[in-house]
């Protein structure tokens, strides 16, 4: 998996909508032609989308912007601008996307899973829009809103069905290589596998056979859990696997290194510390090289060698149901979730910003004050109507706000009178 990058970054920008038009008919042989002003087109939303296409974030890594296309102007005659085109952007199976805080904002774990991370800004109404009994010649229309704006922190945690959990140089490369067609780096020195490699295994014939996904996740070390040796990094791959297979170097005592049993306590322990839920998934010990060294303390499940090519087999034929098991347990506890793929609609809140000034945000209200014209009388009296349906008069009176103070909201600034 050359060129793997499983932390990135992402900033999204949805598209601004395009602005309502201010126009009039004018015909002749048209006798007070009217408003005809045309709305603005919605801006353009920004999704992510899981595909299985996607092996790592390596796109994100130099180039971490994305942006989708504007909404047009309205024009005259009503003519409406076209609404923006939306940019879907492919990312891997496992992503979880984060706010610069740490919040999680939508976890992409299965194959077409969408979420829209950046939503358009509205277009705007034109001046036709406004006409009433009351008001037969609006002299204004709406502007273009802004689309939202994110920096946000993408991480990938890899998809796999079966784990390989071991030290450093305990044969988790060799082992992947020869049940699948992975090609990691294999050499006899620790630390050779610095990213994750994924294999897929084959059981069985192709009508009635098992497929599942390997990973060779890189060795881990005493400490992993508070982040030695890079085990933070490696650890999260962990996270999503169905079943765990935790290797042990049976030949490593040969070589004055650590005991198939030392191995096992420091391997399980540091997968409790990182989080406790991973060691109640299944989990098979293996010892490996069993051509050079023997489970002595009886502490393996089974013991294998690649170079022997024994009980490389049955591991793989004991894997299967395993996984096939743990799948179905997966798909029945999945039918009933809920999948939210748009952000929770924002509300409208009060602040103050100092002695007698307040500051009102919220998308809504600064949309209810975005008119073309805010000094015509009509603009004005459509401005108050949208901040009373919106309750902004009751939340600055339950704020505190008194008669004479100073109200921003989004680019307009008024004096507050609780009567008006």
């Amino acid at each position: 998996m050359p060129g793997f990058v499983d932390q990135a970054q992402l900033h999204a920008r949805a598209g601004d909508g395009g602005a309502g038009a201010v126009s009039w008919r004018r015909e002749a042989h048209v006798d007070r032609g009217g408003p005809d002003g045309g709305d603005g087109g919605h801006g353009g939303d920004v999704w992510l989308v899981a595909s299985v296409n996607e092996a790592s974030l390596l796109g994100f890594r130099d180039h971490p912007f994305r942006r989708a296309t504007d909404g047009v102007h309205g024009s005259g005659s009503k003519r409406h601008g076209a609404r923006g085109k939306d940019l879907v952007v492919p990312v891997p199976v496992g992503t979880v996307v984060r706010e610069r805080t740490g919040v999680v904002v939508c976890d992409l774990a299965v194959e077409g899973a969408r979420f829209m991370v950046a939503e358009g800004g509205q277009g705007g109404r034109g001046n036709a829009r406004f006409l009433s009994n009351r008001r037969r010649a609006p002299a204004f229309a709406e502007q273009a809103e802004k689309g939202q704006e994110f920096w946000l922190d993408m991480e990938l945690k890899l998809m796999a069905d079966v784990a390989l959990v071991g030290f450093p140089n305990a044969g988790k490369s060799t082992l992947i290589s020869a049940v699948s067609a992975a090609k990691p780096k294999i050499a006899d020195y620790p630390f050779t596998t610095l990213e994750p490699h994924l294999g897929v295994v084959r059981v069985g014939g192709v009508r009635d056979g098992t497929e599942f996904v390997m990973a060779d996740i890189p060795g881990l070390v005493e400490g992993a859990a508070e982040g030695k040796g890079l085990g933070h990094q490696f650890l999260r791959h962990i996270e999503r696997a169905r079943v765990l297979v935790v290797l042990l170097d049976l030949g490593a005592p040969e070589a004055g290194g650590v005991s198939p049993a030392e191995q096992r306590r420091v391997l399980l322990s540091e997968l409790g510390s990182y989080q406790p839920e991973l060691l109640e998934r299944p989990t098979i010990v293996v010892g490996s090289k069993g051509d050079v060294g023997t489970d002595e303390d009886g502490v393996c499940d089974m013991v294998l060698s690649v170079a022997a090519d024994t009980g490389v087999r049955e591991l793989v034929e004991r894997l299967a149901p395993l996984v096939q098991q743990v799948r179905a347990q997966a798909v029945e506890a999945s039918s009933s979730e809920i999948v939210v793929h748009r952000p929770i609609p924002e509300g409208v809140a009060v602040h103050r910003a100092g002695a007698g000034e307040w500051i009102v945000q919220g998308r809504a209200a600064e949309r209810a004050v975005a008119l073309s014209d805010l000094n015509d009388e009509g603009a004005q009296a459509e401005v108050v109507r949208r901040l009373r349906r919106l309750g902004v008069d009751r939340a600055l009176a339950r704020a505190g706000a008194h008669d004479g103070d100073e109200i921003t909201v989004g680019a307009m600034t008024f004096t507050w009178g609780h009567d008006q």
